[in-house]
């Protein structure tokens, strides 16, 4: 069977081209790959889930004191069955909270990018869980200099596309599945809307990608592994170089559904600014540019923000 592959983040700095080969030819396959050594501290992680798990835990109604409405869950808390993977009938079977970009409310990007919400309850939410965004962050854009050099891009070109993107740290909590008549997916089928998605201690079952030959390929990880993931975003950018791969979350058999399932992705974003237009490079005759039409990251996000019921 096909496996999505594990790749050392240090074989970056020890064997750059040999790396840069093998992860490109991951995505080109898969649209996923593995991550180790990536330097990330694993009590920082630690933390940061034990902080997470304590806010999903609180009383409903102090969740719901965390709730923009009419905010899209841009930040704070979404509750359960609110997101609904693009043209499925059934909601998520999750409820989550956003933490976004620490901006000055001053910024050109404050009208798009709203104050992060911190909750009184659980302080260790804001201290770790932004310690980790920004730990993501950084590991993110060392991927994506890998990914530009694998298509003849500069090292650093996406380096000043995403210094103040609207990227997103995702906690999600997947309530434990007490009835026999819910759907069997926590996460329905879906594509990522960003450049990258980056998901950290994805070790408990559910998540499955879609392989080119339709069959879905179960991902777990091991050890300090991290996995990522091409969105949309950045498969438009490349002409599809780089697929936005097909993934769900499905229920785990037997006693494992009545276990509760955390998951922490950081959905990395290009600046709200930033033209997505089709990269010279990614183009030839055999592969004429698929989106003639340039459109804004926050346009595009605001489109697809719609078509998964939050706007």
């Amino acid at each position: 069977m096909k496996q999505v592959p594990t790749l050392d983040m240090r074989r970056y700095d020890s064997d750059r081209a040999g790396f840069v080969a093998e992860i490109g030819a991951a995505y080109r396959e898969f649209g996923f790959c593995c991550i180790s050594g990536h330097g990330i501290d694993a009590a920082l992680v630690a933390r940061a889930y034990a902080a997470f798990r304590c806010f999903f835990a609180l009383p409903a109604e102090v969740k719901m004191k965390y709730h923009v409405r009419g905010g899209g869950g841009a930040r704070g808390y979404t509750p359960f069955g609110v997101e609904t993977a693009k043209d499925s009938q059934y909601p998520d079977l999750k409820e989550f909270w956003h933490i976004g970009r620490e901006i000055a409310r001053d910024s050109r990007d404050a009208a798009v990018m709203p104050p992060n919400l911190w909750p009184a309850e659980v302080p260790g939410l804001r201290i770790d869980g932004y310690a980790l965004y920004q730990a993501l962050d950084d590991l993110g854009a060392r991927v994506l200099r890998a990914l530009a050099l694998h298509i003849g891009l500069p090292e650093r070109w996406f380096d000043d596309k995403i210094d103040h993107g609207n990227s997103i740290l995702r906690p999600i909590h997947y309530p434990p599945i007490t009835s026999p008549d819910v759907p069997n997916v926590r996460a329905g089928a879906h594509e990522d809307i960003n450049f990258i998605t980056l998901l950290v201690g994805a070790s408990a079952a559910g998540l499955e990608v879609l392989t080119r030959e339709g069959q879905w390929l179960p991902i777990t990880t091991h050890g300090d592994a991290i996995v990522v993931n091409i969105g949309d975003m950045l498969q438009r950018l490349s002409n599809h170089v780089y697929p936005s791969t097909t993934h769900r979350v499905v229920n785990p058999a037997g006693a494992g559904a009545r276990e509760p399932r955390y998951s922490v992705p950081f959905f990395l974003h290009p600046n709200s600014d930033f033209l997505i237009e089709v990269l010279p490079n990614c183009i030839d005759a055999r592969h004429p540019s698929r989106y003639p039409q340039p459109i804004t990251a926050h346009g595009y996000l605001q489109e697809r923000l719609r078509e998964i019921r939050l706007v």
